[in-house]
């Protein structure tokens, strides 16, 4: 199920990683996940029932970051 959030509170939400970019919903796989995904670092925040978790533990790094570390 796709991520429902008001647009206007899409708008602001930003990830909360030292760069700030704007999110959007669902991950570069499932446009259609329960999570954000940072249009710059490519982190993806879970949204749990219809919250957002902005939490850098939180979050799943894309699979490219992950092996380079």
């Amino acid at each position: 199920m796709a991520v429902q959030l008001d647009p206007q509170l899409l708008d602001i939400l930003a990830c909360p990683s030292d760069d700030h970019a704007a999110l959007r919903p669902g991950t570069p796989d499932d446009p259609d996940a329960d999570a954000l995904t940072c249009t710059s670092c490519g982190r993806q925040y879970p949204v749990t029932d219809g919250i957002p978790v902005l939490l850098l533990d939180e979050a799943t790094r894309p699979e490219s970051q992950t092996a380079n570390e």
